[in-house]
């Protein structure tokens, strides 16, 4: 009892309410401005490769097995390779969803599937689709040889799971 009345007694003063009245003030400041800084261990966490760097590297490791691939072929020589990619990693989102018919009309109704805590709900990544293929260039020592431009074709063409129509084959110089 005797700490409560002292304490009524501390902020009875005018000094102390002006102090107690300033120090929340502060307080709620601090607060507030809180909210609009980044949150460090999420952004650190969360820093993906740039769109291009991951095109860019992902474009190399298939060239490169490609070209090793190419080279087993009979006739084909030295081979280089060069790809082009269409569009970037590709994220499949986990959704869970009700479909109802009647007569003439279909109702379809998606919802994607969160993780997370209260503070940061993410949607779940169900699968990660790599960038595709759009077209490819070979050049190859043996390519004076219709048979082996032959095989070139469809071996790229089967490994790519792209038509023919898009892949170049050339002779080396």
């Amino acid at each position: 009892m005797k700490v409560i009345s002292r304490l009524g007694e501390l902020l009875g003063s005018k000094r102390s309410a002006i102090a107690v009245t300033a120090l929340g003030t502060v307080g709620l400041l601090l607060i507030l401005i809180s909210t609009f800084l980044p949150d460090k261990k999420q952004s650190a966490a969360k820093l993906p490769e740039p769109a291009a760097q991951e095109q860019a590297s992902y474009c190399r490791e298939t060239e490169e097995r490609l070209r090793g691939f190419l080279r087993r072929i009979e006739g084909a020589g030295d081979v280089e390779v060069y790809l082009t990619v269409g569009t970037g990693e590709r994220y499949v989102y986990a959704a869970e969803g009700r479909r109802s018919s009647q007569e003439n009309r279909t109702e379809e109704e998606k919802k994607y599937v969160m993780t997370g805590g209260s503070g940061s709900r993410e949607p779940l990544i169900e699968t990660v689709e790599a960038p595709s293929v759009t077209g490819a260039v070979v050049a190859c020592s043996g390519c004076g040889d219709p048979v082996v431009e032959e095989r070139i074709y469809r071996a790229v063409s089967a490994a790519l799971g792209i038509p023919t129509s898009k892949i170049y084959v050339t002779k080396m110089k």
